[in-house]
């Protein structure tokens, strides 16, 4: 997916956890982890982990997986 002005202010609002259960959990072929959009929402969430990695691995426990 293209990465617009919309989509781009959306991502940035998204906390890490959020990000995270997306990465974790989007269905195969979902347009947000594709493209231009999908690269941001992984550097969004790169970025949050590398400025609080307790709070990355915190989010992870709490979202396990299914």
């Amino acid at each position: 997916m293209d990465l617009n002005k919309e989509n781009k202010a959306f991502i940035e609002n998204l906390d890490i956890e959020q990000l995270l259960y997306k990465v974790r959990y989007a269905k195969i072929g979902d347009k947000w982890m594709q493209g231009q959009t999908g690269k941001f929402w992984m550097d969004r969430l790169a970025t949050l982990r590398n400025k609080d990695n307790e709070a990355y691995v915190r989010a992870s426990k709490d979202i396990g997986w299914k």
